[in-house]
């Protein structure tokens, strides 16, 4: 039998990355999964190959919209088991002074918000069922406070409390709530890569495993596992997904800091 059988999940920013890893995991494994992404043209070959996919447009930063996902795999498959907080939207890479009030808030909504709303949005439908699965997304930014990304990580450490939270209060309801630290060629990731050629190296090099984690075979099987009943006694855990990252971390300060200053 398959890790998943049987079970419905919601995977909020499916269409690409690691989000579109998980998915494609999960489906692997026998789930049937809602994807909530904001552009809804990155999963038409999902909707195409998998019939136990269904797709919703979804911007996390509406709370509205969040609650229509989750009704959405409610609608579609009946309830729920699974929920996967993995979608946010980055801001311009800036010094910590030069962060706008705007890009706090665009941050929190769609990497907090978005994943408080949608928690106790499916509170109900795993009780129902007897308990589930929660997996936030957090960052290895949290402990190194990476530079120039200094809304990411107040809103990734918020989402680590609100992980812990929810696990201690919901274990009564059989649900478990975990986070995942990961270090994956994701979108940013490519984005970073095709701005610095050497960029992917240099990341390998920090890793003691020496090398860059894929989104499909290195950061979805850890998913799958605390999606599954073989993590059923784990909640309120940090995973660090990330080839050992963690354990030197790195240095982020920039180069030149004077491009920030306009010098």
């Amino acid at each position: 039998m398959a890790l998943l059988d049987g079970k419905v999940a919601l995977v909020t920013g499916g269409g690409a990355g690691i989000g579109r890893g998980v998915v494609t995991s999960f489906v692997a494994e026998g789930a049937k999964v809602v994807v909530a992404e904001y552009d809804a043209e990155r999963c038409a070959d999902l909707r195409a190959e998998h019939h136990d996919v269904v797709v919703v447009p979804a911007d996390v930063r509406e709370k509205a919209q969040v609650l229509a996902a989750v009704e959405a795999a409610a609608s579609a498959f009946g309830g729920l088991d699974i929920l996967v907080n993995n979608a946010i939207t980055l801001s311009p890479r800036l010094p910590l002074e030069q962060k706008t009030d705007e890009m706090l808030d665009g941050t929190l909504h769609s990497g907090l918000w978005a994943a408080w709303w949608a928690m106790r949005a499916v509170l109900p439908l795993m009780a129902a069922r007897g308990g589930g699965s929660i997996v936030n997304f957090t960052s290895i930014d949290v402990q190194t406070g990476n530079w120039l990304n200094g809304d990411y990580i107040v809103a990734k450490s918020a989402v680590q409390g609100l992980t812990r939270s929810a696990a201690h209060e919901w274990g009564r309801y059989g649900i478990r709530v975990n986070a995942v630290a990961p270090a994956a060629m994701g979108t940013a990731f490519a984005r970073y890569a095709a701005e610095d050629p050497g960029f992917a190296a240099r990341s390998a090099a920090l890793k003691p495993l020496g090398r860059n984690g894929d989104p499909e075979h290195d950061i979805a099987p850890a998913v799958v596992f605390l999606a599954s009943e073989m993590s059923r006694f784990i909640t309120g855990e940090l995973l660090h997904v990330d080839g050992g990252l963690h354990i030197p971390g790195y240095q982020s300060r920039p180069a030149d800091l004077a491009a920030f200053d306009g010098g």
